[in-house]
């Protein structure tokens, strides 16, 4: 299935162009911006917080519109820790979430990890996997943070 590929075809200079992008897209309903921060790859995966594990780009665009067919969801970046290599990235995410629900707007924080792999088109989403978070995870302070080791 041919997808619409938008500003996400130029950025490519880092994962954290593409990352944002991804939120961009998410805030404005852009199914097309959206998909285009996805790798082209059949075993890319999502998860939603709660939901069952989605394989490969049908799946994923399918769930998404369905989140955007409620309108548009509200997720900002509150806290980003990133491992960059050269070739792959992994960015753990602290979510700020406002989703608009028949019963009125919902604000959630959700815990999410995307990973990006650098393509020949530039760097693209390969997993997202998100995960209900509770609301002091988003005011962690490094300083607070356990050793583990």
């Amino acid at each position: 299935m041919p997808r619409a590929r938008s500003r996400a075809v130029t950025l490519g200079g880092s994962s954290d162009e593409t990352e944002s992008a991804f939120y961009e897209a998410l805030q404005r309903g852009d199914i097309d911006l959206l998909m285009s921060c996805w790798a082209e790859d059949d075993d890319i995966i999502c998860v939603h917080p709660g939901g069952p594990r989605l394989l490969g780009a049908v799946a994923i665009r399918t769930a998404f519109e369905a989140m955007f067919s409620h309108g548009t969801v509200r997720a900002r970046p509150a806290q980003v820790h990133r491992v960059v290599a050269l070739s792959s990235a992994v960015h753990s995410v602290v979510e700020q979430v406002e989703v608009m629900l028949p019963d009125g707007l919902h604000q959630a924080v959700v815990m999410a990890t995307n990973v990006y792999h650098k393509t020949p088109e530039g760097w693209r989403m390969v997993a997202h996997h998100a995960s209900p978070g509770v609301a002091p995870d988003a005011q962690v302070d490094i300083a607070q943070r356990p050793v583990l080791h």
